[in-house]
């Protein structure tokens, strides 16, 4: 039984979904205490306890402890069963963090699955869907998985009520090197609303322009959804390497201005712009669970976030798999899958 002190490193609820995955890869059980101890709000959240809830259902699981703002759990995996499932939040939770817990066992399983996820699609703390469509699944495809998702509506912070639809052709996972991003084919910013004033998502592109000055002008564009679907507003940031496509993103929220929310959006855009790494600050800690599975490869990055070292640390304990990780001349971050 591995032990698990839910405050330490990141502290939120990546550690939960990290720990249920290895789980079920692994067949061990562990207990986790003091869930999400450096939160504002500690215990689960409900995106947490559907994310558990998943995982016990795809994995025959058994799971004491989970309720809505427990502060500790005791998982014991059974065996993965690929299938055709339905998970709903019931809040804005996150469909693609629900998504992150049951992906790669799903993945290595021995049948194809259909998964359907409802929820937030769009919410602050957690990647939009842009960014599991076009920023993770191209590189999780390349491993030899298919993995194709779409998404059928959009799900804003507080209403929720997004719809993402998932389809897993099971592989072996191959190691690869993902260290060069190549040439750059495409940029965009699209101001997402629904609900909310036209004016908000001007503001929004006009200050990415800003920042982002050598973009072209026909890259930022608004795009309208309809007011029932709200009232919501996401910003996405986009550029197209020849082997990665990155996606930063920022999300309208009472009492921030929308030129702050995209000024952040957009310098961070333009610092994975200024180095060579392949992959950004949010596909670093993603990568880890497939790599490391696939019991090798290799990926360059920017500064890795304190996500990604709990991640590294946690699979670790579970699989003995290291990562090593060193900068280049450069200032890129190497991240090597080690031996165990």
């Amino acid at each position: 039984m591995i032990i698990i002190d839910g405050s330490e490193g990141e502290g939120g609820g990546q550690v939960l979904r990290y720990a249920c995955a290895l789980s079920l890869l692994t067949g061990e059980p562990f207990t986790i205490e003091n869930i999400r101890g450096g939160r504002e709000k500690p215990g689960l959240m409900r995106q947490h306890v559907t994310a558990i809830e998943a995982a016990c259902v795809i994995g025959a699981a058994e799971c004491s402890g989970l309720a809505v703002g427990s502060s500790s759990i005791v998982f014991r995996p059974g065996r993965v069963t690929p299938g055709d499932y339905h998970f709903a939040v019931g809040t804005a939770g996150s469909t693609g963090l629900v998504l992150q817990t049951i992906l790669v066992p799903l993945m290595l399983a021995v049948a194809p699955s259909r998964i359907v996820i409802e929820g937030g699609t769009h919410a602050m703390a957690a990647p939009p869907f842009e960014f599991i469509e076009r920023t993770l699944l191209p590189v999780i495809n390349r491993m030899g998985p298919t993995v194709s998702t779409r998404l059928v509506r959009h799900g804003f912070f507080p209403r929720g009520g997004g719809r993402i639809e998932v389809e897993i052709d099971p592989a072996p996972l191959r190691a690869i090197a993902c260290v060069e991003r190549g040439a750059l084919r495409r940029v965009g910013a699209t101001a997402i609303l629904a609900g909310i004033p036209f004016d908000v998502g001007e503001r929004e592109l006009k200050m990415a322009a800003k920042t982002l000055a050598d973009w072209p002008p026909e890259a930022f564009v608004t795009r309208q959804l309809p007011a029932e679907q709200g009232p919501g507003n996401a910003l996405l940031i986009e550029a197209e390497f020849d082997h990665v496509t990155e996606v930063m993103s920022a999300f309208g929220k009472i009492g921030i201005p929308a030129e702050r929310l995209a000024k952040t959006a957009a310098g961070r855009m333009g610092g994975y712009l200024a180095c060579e790494a392949f992959a950004g600050p949010y596909l670093q800690d993603q990568l880890l669970l497939p790599f490391a599975m696939a019991g090798g490869g290799v990926f360059s990055t920017v500064k890795p976030s304190q996500h990604t070292l709990t991640a590294a640390a946690l699979i670790e304990r579970f699989t003995g798999v290291r990562f090593a990780i060193a900068p280049r001349e450069d200032g890129v971050i190497m991240v090597e899958t080690a031996a165990r």
